[in-house]
């Protein structure tokens, strides 16, 4: 059971990327999964979750940017970020409740991915 997150990469300002978040082993518990990131220096951070219904949530610094979406049927969680600025520049992270086995479920961290945003 693990969570694979992948996507990251270097872009400049304005531009998009789009991380995957995809559950192997087990699926998605009724919990939220939840994108963080974590800068150098700084503590890592909420920046955006979903339910298993789809409602949303975004922290301030990338609300109007940052779309996240899941396919249910993948397993897999997406953050589409657009408009992107060097202060995006960190290690994004996605966290899930994983059934492990069924009907207990545990957390799980994906391994991180890293997003570069230069100016």
């Amino acid at each position: 059971v693990q969570l694979q997150a992948s996507g990251g990469g270097l872009v400049q300002a304005g531009g998009s990327l789009r991380l995957s978040c995809a559950a192997s082993g087990s699926t998605f518990s009724d919990n939220a999964v939840g994108w963080y990131r974590q800068a150098p220096g700084k503590q890592r951070e909420l920046v955006a979750s979903i339910t298993l219904s789809g409602s949303t949530n975004y922290a301030d610094s990338v609300k109007g940017r940052f779309t996240v979406s899941r396919d249910n049927a993948q397993n897999t969680v997406y953050l589409e970020m657009n408009s992107l600025k060097p202060e995006d520049t960190a290690v994004y992270y996605c966290k899930a409740a994983l059934y492990d086995p069924y009907p207990y479920s545990h957390d799980y961290w994906g391994q991180g991915t890293q997003v570069t945003v230069s100016s």
